[in-house]
C-alpha cells in the first residue's frame, strides 16, 4: 500500500489529539453530505420541472415539421406529399394552414391563430390529451374547438347552435381593405364551437382548431397549398436521414424544426435556470469547502510531532503534504457519495410516494437523471481536489523547522 495513502486513511478515521479538531473534522465531512445532497436534490428538482413544463411537446408537436424560408405557404400537391409518406421512417403526413384571425362571439372579439388541420389528425397528435371539453372536429366546415383560456375569455358555450363563433382573416392581395366597407375586405367563416383542449396557458390562448378544407376556403387557397407540413416518424426512424429527403423532395428552400427548436425559447429558458442554479449551488459548495481547508490546516498543525518523526525517517517534503492532499480528497469523495445516496434516496422517494407538492392533488416532478449524479459528484470531487490541495500547501519550511524544535 502507498505510503503516504496508509497515513492518509489512519488520519482520517482516527481521532486527532485534540477534540476541537475532532469536532471540526466532523462538521466539514457533515458539510460536504449536506451540500453534495442538496446540489443532486435541486438538479433532480429542475430536470423534472423540465421534463414537466415541456411534457406538452410529446403529445401536442409533430416530431417533425415543415415550413417554408421565404413567404408563408408551402406548395404540397398530392404527388409530394406521396413523396413525403414513401420516405424510409416517415408514418404520417399532414398538411397544415395556421394564420391569424379576428374572433368574435356574443359581442366579444379576440384575436387567435386558426389552425386547419385535416381528418387524420388524429394520428398526428394525441388529441385524447388535449381535449377538455366536449369533441373534436366531425366531417362538418363548421366547426371549430378553441383552447381553454380562448374560451374562457369569449365565453363560448360548446355545441350552442343558436350562436355563431364568426372568424374573420384579411382577404389576400394588395389593397384588400376598403376603408369605405370593411366587410367586404374580410374572408369569414361561421362556426360552431364544439369542444376546448387544454395544453397549456400559451397554446390555450393562442389556436382554435378548424377543418382543412375550412381554413383553406376562409384563407382562400387552393388544395395544393399549406402553411406547414407537420410529420410523424416511426420509432426507428433515423431522423438525419429523414431531413434530408425532405430537403430534396421540395423545390423551394424549407426549414425543418423537431419539438426541440420548435420551443426554443422554453427550453432556453429553462436551461438558463438550471444552469444560475447550479453555479449558485456550486458557489455555496465552495464556501462551504473552506471548512475542508481549515480542517486540513488544524490537522497540519496537530500532527507536526508526527510530521518531524517521519522526516527523521526520511520521507520527502512532498510525501508529507501528499498524506494531508489525499486526506482531504477522501474526506470530500467519501462525504460526496454519502450525500449522493442521501440524495437519490429522497428523489426515489419523492417519485414514488409524492412526498412534497407544489399544490393540492400536484405532486412537485423530480426527474431521476444520470448525468445529474455525474455532475454532482464530479463538482464535489473536483472542488474537494482543490481545496486539499489548497490546505496540504501548508506544509512549508518554516512548519517544518517548527516542527523540528
Amino acid at each position: 500500500m502507498n505510503f503516504s495513502f496508509y497515513i492518509a486513511r489512519r488520519y482520517l478515521v482516527a481521532k486527532n489529539g485534540k477534540n476541537a479538531i475532532n469536532i471540526i473534522n466532523i462538521l466539514s465531512f457533515i458539510i460536504t453530505v449536506v451540500g453534495t445532497a442538496a446540489l443532486f436534490i435541486v438538479l433532480s428538482g429542475f430536470s423534472g420541472l423540465k421534463d414537466f413544463s415541456t411534457e406538452f411537446s410529446n403529445y401536442f408537436d409533430p416530431d417533425l415539421k415543415v415550413l417554408p424560408v421565404n413567404g408563408k405557404t408551402l406548395s404540397i400537391p398530392l404527388s409530394r406529399k406521396r413523396k413525403l409518406e414513401q420516405i424510409p421512417g416517415v408514418a404520417l403526413v399532414c398538411a397544415v394552414v395556421e394564420e391569424k384571425a379576428f374572433l368574435n362571439y356574443e359581442e366579444k372579439n379576440d384575436i387567435a391563430y386558426i389552425k386547419g388541420v385535416p381528418d387524420d389528425y388524429g394520428k398526428m397528435i394525441r388529441i385524447d390529451s388535449i381535449l377538455y371539453y366536449g369533441s373534436w372536429l366531425s366531417q362538418s366546415d363548421a366547426q371549430v374547438v378553441a383552447g381553454y383560456s380562448l374560451a374562457s375569455r369569449l365565453s363560448l358555450v360548446v355545441n350552442n347552435y343558436g350562436s355563431y363563433m364568426q372568424i374573420m382573416v384579411p382577404k389576400p392581395g394588395s389593397n384588400a381593405i376598403n376603408k369605405l366597407n370593411i366587410s367586404s375586405s374580410f374572408s369569414r367563416l361561421d362556426a360552431i364551437p364544439v369542444g376546448t383542449f387544454s395544453v397549456n396557458e400559451t397554446l390555450d390562448s393562442k389556436y382554435i382548431f378548424t377543418r382543412l378544407s375550412a381554413a383553406r376556403k376562409l384563407l382562400q387557397m387552393n388544395d395544393a397549398t399549406a402553411s406547414a407540413v407537420e410529420i410523424k416518424l416511426l420509432p426507428a426512424a433515423n431522423e438525419d436521414q429523414v431531413r434530408g429527403a425532405i430537403q430534396k423532395i421540395f423545390e423551394q428552400p424549407v426549414k425543418i424544426k423537431d419539438k426541440f427548436q420548435m420551443n426554443d425559447a422554453l427550453y432556453k429558458m429553462l436551461n438558463s435556470e438550471n444552469l444560475i442554479v447550479y453555479l449558485i449551488f456550486t458557489l455555496v459548495l465552495i464556501i462551504a469547502l473552506f471548512n475542508v481547508v481549515g480542517s486540513i490546516i488544524m490537522t497540519i498543525l496537530d500532527k507536526k510531532k508526527n510530521m518531524k518523526t517521519l522526516l527523521d525517517l526520511g520521507a520527502p517534503v512532498a510525501a508529507l503534504r501528499q498524506i494531508f492532499f489525499i486526506q482531504g480528497s477522501l474526506m470530500t469523495l467519501s462525504g460526496g457519495i454519502i450525500g449522493l445516496l442521501i440524495g437519490l434516496a429522497f428523489v426515489v422517494l419523492q417519485v414514488e410516494y409524492d412526498l412534497i407538492y407544489i399544490a393540492p392533488g400536484i405532486p412537485y416532478p423530480f426527474a431521476m437523471d444520470f448525468w445529474n449524479l455525474i455532475i454532482s459528484l464530479a463538482t464535489i470531487a473536483v472542488l474537494g481536489i482543490i481545496a486539499s490541495y489548497i490546505g496540504s500547501r501548508r506544509i512549508n519550511d518554516r512548519l517544518l523547522s517548527q516542527a523540528k524544535l
